[in-house]
């Protein structure tokens, strides 16, 4: 059912202005507005990183630039900027902002600066609750689509099953053969992914180095992957791997947002920190064993644990707050190869080879 709110909805603006990962977990709620108001026009408020996702998702009509707020981590606040960001978004006449950021401590108040005849999203638990009767408390505990959800639920927006959405195109292939003209056909390959966008995420690069020699073994062409501010990182990974005599790939800065999800889609196999590109490869059903180091595994772990292995060591600091770890990084430290290297192959041992749904991840 519609949640009753005052007139008919025609624009709608979202605030979710985080990292790729994070946009793809609020796909699942993306949805659920989209289905209570189909022919709203609606609009992400987000971070660059998330803007190439939204040129295909069919439930977000435009992406908007966020030019940051004090007190928010994501990106630096461009303070020149926000004055004409508050004015334009209060002309642009909402009539329904909703704020699934998070917990609404620090955005809540500049959402209601947008000037929407509506607000709504979450607001601290314990805290104030903003007039309206569209905000509900920030769920603290459970999967972050799951938390998102709650807030549909809670205004009675039709939800679904919580499953991701990365919709990939028949060009996205072409793009991936220009930018790796090797590409071996049927041959299993694995792809390895040591970058994440902190330190403190990050599992050492002489792990991946071990845990790629593995997986070379078991008969996979290895293929390295990174952002293009990961080329350094991934260059020392491939060096490792040249002084082992290791054959490889490295598509570390070469492939865009889609030709890496078409990489990843033919893919055996991922290893990676626990970062963006878990969250592509749970969208596309590619297994995946991520290594967790600091993160919140309750509620950033892909949804399947059949097909995606995550591996966390306990800590008492965890989740982390730090870029750099100050305390010696025992999680990340505490994990070793040989637990990864059997991981991977219980999950090869129990995962068929076809185990992707093109036709539900293409558009």
């Amino acid at each position: 059912m519609t949640p009753v709110v005052d007139g008919s909805i025609e624009r709608i603006v979202v605030l979710r202005a985080l990292v790729l990962g994070d946009t793809l977990c609020a796909v699942p709620a993306l949805r659920a507005i989209r289905r209570a108001w189909p022919r709203a026009r609606i609009s992400l408020l987000g971070l660059p990183a998330s803007r190439e996702l939204v040129t295909r998702l069919s439930c977000v009509d435009e992406w908007l630039p966020f030019p940051g707020w004090p007190g928010l981590p994501e990106r630096p606040v461009d303070h020149a900027a926000l004055p004409g960001f508050l004015a334009a978004m209060r002309d642009a006449s909402w009539d329904l902002a909703v704020q699934l950021h998070g917990s609404g401590q620090i955005v809540n108040p500049l959402v209601q600066q947008f000037g929407a005849r509506h607000v709504a999203g979450f607001h601290p638990p314990g805290g104030p609750v903003p007039a309206g009767g569209l905000f509900c408390p920030w769920p603290e505990q459970g999967h972050e689509v799951q938390r998102l959800l709650a807030w549909c639920r809670h205004v009675g927006l039709p939800v679904d099953d919580g499953g991701l959405e990365f919709p990939l195109r028949v060009e996205d292939d072409a793009a991936l053969r220009l930018a790796w003209p090797e590409w071996p056909g049927s041959a299993p390959y694995a792809c390895v992914h040591a970058g994440a966008q902190l330190p403190s995420r990050r599992w050492p690069v002489t792990r991946f180095a071990a845990v790629a020699e593995a997986l070379h073994g078991m008969g996979h062409t290895l293929v390295l992957t990174g952002a293009p501010s990961e080329q350094a990182l991934v260059g020392e990974l491939s060096g490792l791997l040249t002084a082992r005599g290791l054959a490889h790939v490295n598509l570390a800065g070469r492939t865009s947002l889609w030709t890496l999800g078409a990489l990843l889609r033919g893919a055996r196999v991922l290893v990676c920190n626990d970062t963006g590109v878990s969250h592509v490869a749970a969208a596309l059903r590619v297994p995946s064993v991520v290594v967790a180091c600091g993160s919140e595994v309750s509620r950033w772990a892909p949804a399947d644990a059949a097909l995606h292995r995550v591996l966390a060591k306990p800590a008492p600091c965890r989740p982390c707050a730090h870029a750099d770890c100050p305390v010696g990084h025992g999680c990340a430290l505490a994990l070793t190869v040989e637990e990864v290297v059997q991981t991977l192959h219980r999950l090869l041992a129990t995962t068929p080879e076809e185990t992707r749904c093109p036709a539900a991840c293409a558009s």
